[in-house]
């Protein structure tokens, strides 16, 4: 199986955004908007616990998580392949082994 780079890129990039764009708001709600630098706020610049702040950190995890998925389903995709011609070449040299296990 191979997967969609680009679309994977996007899946990842939009959960990534929108799961700390609500955690940020989630934590507004309940404690309040208080301006201070996380943990995450030191790696996205600008960053903070505050509705700028979960913009900013909407777009820097979107970008973020873009690159990471494309990252993973390209690399994905090339251990697949070089796996998968590694089988195909074992069932090549052995077709009687390839046929008895695929019979049991």
């Amino acid at each position: 199986m191979k997967l969609n780079v680009k679309a994977f890129a996007l899946t990842c990039g939009l959960v990534w955004g929108l799961g700390l764009f609500l955690l940020t708001w989630w934590i507004i709600a309940f404690e309040g908007a208080t301006g201070d630098i996380t943990t995450i706020g030191r790696i996205y610049r600008g960053f903070n616990i505050s509705p700028t702040g979960s913009v900013i950190g909407l777009f820097w995890a979107l970008a973020d998580g873009a690159i990471g998925g494309a990252i993973f389903a390209w690399l994905y995709n090339f251990i697949a392949a070089r796996t998968s011609d590694k089988t195909m070449v074992r069932q090549a040299h052995h077709p009687e082994q390839s046929r008895r296990t695929a019979q049991s």
